[in-house]
């Protein structure tokens, strides 16, 4: 009888957990619906009034010929060309870029602005996840441990020189808790919004966006950033290394 209530209560969590769940993502989706529909009917209709300001404006085109220009910029963009300039702009594949795009893969971030458009290339990479993935996974698992060690390591230290362990715990968390927050959220911001042209406010979103790895691809850094400033380059540096910033920050407080 014990037993059977046991599995009676189990099976009651997983039916709440489900219906939590399921009531979580209803009312984002309505949140979601309501924040953002009419911004894009809008913006619908925007683009609409310019393709007719276009047409009255340049008379030797005709609605056809403008859709299937619009299509060509369309395809152009998913296949990660810039449409705007000329062929002399950068390429999206130098050694940056394809690193980056490498550190997207193995980190399952995928912003998806810019995707392998060859059979060779597309190939390549479905079995360079299957290979990289795991491989990051457990690299970031062995050096979340090490850092737990030397941090235990400094906490008992820190013990040894100061009698009470509860002072101790909370100077260290207030400690992790500023550190963190200058290099997750509050450096990486201020450094994008320079480097890329951004608001502090895009800036921080796309360093959520990064750190928790889900990588909506409507902001990507290094697209705007072309010089060779130091900030540039530093910025590609911390750009390239964000997903692995956040992965190693989940790692690191995962539970033993």
């Amino acid at each position: 009888m014990a037993r059977f209530q046991l599995v009676r209560v189990k099976v009651s969590w997983t039916a709440l957990l489900a219906l939590a769940h399921l009531t979580y993502l209803l009312v984002g989706a309505t949140i979601f619906q309501i924040l953002e529909r009419e911004a894009e009917s809008e913006n619908r209709n925007h683009f609409q009034l310019e393709k007719l300001n276009f047409l009255a404006n340049y008379t030797c085109l005709d609605r056809q010929a403008l859709e299937k220009f619009v299509q060509v910029i369309l395809d152009a963009w998913e296949k990660g060309v810039n449409p705007s300039g000329n062929s002399t702009n950068p390429s999206n594949w130098d050694f940056s870029s394809s690193f980056f795009f490498a550190g997207t893969v193995v980190t399952t971030i995928g912003y998806g602005n810019l995707s392998p458009s060859t059979v060779s290339g597309q190939v390549f990479c479905v079995f360079y996840a299957l290979c990289g993935i795991p491989l990051n996974l457990a690299f970031l698992k062995q050096l979340g441990k090490c850092l737990t060690i030397h941090l235990g390591r400094l906490e008992r230290g820190m013990v040894s020189v100061v009698p009470h362990k509860q002072a101790v715990e909370v100077l260290a968390v207030s400690s992790f808790f500023v550190t963190g927050s200058l290099l997750f959220l509050v450096i990486p911001p201020l450094m994008f919004s320079y480097v890329e042209g951004w608001t502090f406010g895009e800036g921080f979103y796309f360093t959520f966006i990064t750190l928790s790895t889900i990588g909506f691809g409507d902001y990507v850094g290094l697209t705007q950033a072309r010089s060779t400033s130091l900030c540039t380059a530093a910025s590609q540096v911390y750009g390239s290394f964000l997903p692995w910033l956040g992965l190693l920050l989940s790692s690191t407080w995962e539970p033993e």
